[in-house]
């Protein structure tokens, strides 16, 4: 292993929509000098042109200073390719990005930076929702990138990143639905950081996904409570008081009136269990 190159971890399923913009952004970031840098796609379970176009693009990355991995995998599994890509991945910094995520300028070098020196470290970066075709989708995203956990915090959604040191702190992935709440609650809230360097992260288009999505996600919190308690006390400040979020309501009371709804939607059913698709 490179202790000081840089490994990004790519799992993507049935992405052929997004992945094409996703390796676009990492060609043309600035690489750092005398790091090597490698990008490890994981193309699980899909029937769709995914790792064609993934392959596509590695001469591309290869001009630019990348050195690419494209796996494919019959198991259509987020935690099976997250832990095949650590397994085939050579740098001692590992960025986690999700396939459908577009990074923004200058993000690897502020990534480096954050996780640079001394002790665990874990970072994330600034999420950004582009508008969504759907009202619903667009009021919901606009109340929750509001959010103090979100507008100021360190959320590791589709994107998180750590030092060799940070990496070391569990061996694979376990099997559970959130992979980013595992790895982030893994560090104390001062071994955190957040890079001012901004990401696209799409949110999920209509109200009925909009309720299947959070399912999943408050059903990974609830796991992660059950399963991992010696991590919960990592998770302080994770969810916004009522009151907050009143108070950013009524400043937007449609984005909170869709917010609220999806999640008395999701109160009234039984979560989901299990991996699939998160937007």
């Amino acid at each position: 292993m490179d202790t000081d190159g840089i490994s990004v971890i790519l799992p993507a399923h049935q992405e052929a929509a997004g992945i094409g913009a996703c390796l676009r952004a990492l060609r043309d970031q600035r690489l750092v000098p005398g790091v090597s840098h490698q990008i490890v796609v994981i193309a699980n379970g899909c029937t769709d042109a995914t790792a064609q176009l993934a392959r596509d693009a590695v001469p591309g990355l290869t001009a630019a200073g990348w050195q690419v991995v494209v796996l494919e995998t019959a198991i259509g599994n987020k935690i099976a390719a997250l832990n095949l890509g650590d397994a085939a991945a050579n740098g001692g910094m590992r960025i986690y990005l999700d396939a459908d995520v577009v990074v923004g300028p200058g993000m690897i070098l502020a990534l480096h930076d954050a996780l640079s020196g001394p002790g665990a470290r874990y970072a994330g970066a600034r999420l950004t929702v582009p508008p969504a075709r759907n009202l619903l989708s667009r009021a919901y995203a606009r109340f929750w990138q509001r959010l103090p956990f979100v507008a100021t915090g360190v959320t590791g959604a589709g994107l998180f990143a750590m030092n060799e040191q940070g990496r070391a702190r569990w061996d694979q992935f376990p099997s559970i639905i959130s992979d980013d709440g595992f790895a982030r609650l893994n560090f104390a809230p001062a071994e955190r950081s957040r890079v001012e360097v901004s990401y696209a992260w799409p949110i999920t288009e209509g109200f009925r996904r909009l309720i299947r999505v959070r399912r999943r996600q408050d059903a990974g919190t609830a796991q992660l409570a059950e399963e991992f308690p010696d991590l919960q006390h990592n998770a302080s400040g994770d969810r916004p008081s009522l009151g907050r979020m009143l108070r950013i309501g009524l400043t937007d009371p449609v984005g909170f009136a869709v917010y609220a709804a999806v999640t008395v939607a999701v109160r009234l059913r039984r979560p989901s269990q299990g991996w699939d698709r998160g937007r």
